[in-house]
């Protein structure tokens, strides 16, 4: 398959697959287009491998986990104090969309491998295992992050939407 052909095939569930591992559809436009432009210098190797798929994936991964990396060294982190002051927001009742819109946003809130545990668990429906070997750690780190990962989103979820 040549890279044209690949991209041609698979451009879209690229782009859905690096929304969810970033939960921001902007960035992971800008992270699949600096991962393709990479892949396509290196299509010979990757393209006679054989899960061509699998391993751009993984390119992608690395991609925003670095870029996540990156990005932290110049952020400036707003005192708690600050953010304590605020109001908190008011999800606007108009259903699912509200809901859903508030599920991504509490994700996206959680650390970078936190969310990408949580994104290839439960929509790449990865296995424990597979997740490690992607992140490159233990399959009890996984664990771990999923478990922190989903604790944090319990804790922030309404009351209501909790199961006991």
């Amino acid at each position: 398959m040549t890279f044209e052909e690949f991209v041609s095939a698979r451009l879209g569930a690229l782009i859905r697959y690096a929304t969810v591992v970033t939960w921001d559809p902007y960035l992971a436009e800008d992270i699949t287009q600096d991962v393709l432009v990479r892949a396509q210098a290196r299509w010979g190797r990757i393209g006679r491998l054989d899960a061509p798929e699998q391993y751009v994936k993984r390119m992608v991964l690395n991609e925003f986990l670095s870029w996540r990396r990156r990005r932290a060294a110049h952020l400036m982190f707003v005192p708690r104090e600050t953010l304590d002051g605020m109001s908190p927001h008011e999800p606007d009742r108009t259903g699912a969309v509200d809901d859903r819109d508030l599920t991504r946003r509490l994700i996206a809130g959680l650390p970078a491998k936190h969310r990408a545990a949580i994104s290839l668990r439960y929509y790449e429906d990865l296995s424990d295992e597979q997740i490690a070997e992607l992140l490159g750690c233990r399959t009890g780190t996984v664990r771990s992050y999923l478990s922190r990962g989903l604790a944090a989103l319990r804790e922030a979820l309404p009351a209501e939407w909790v199961r006991t």
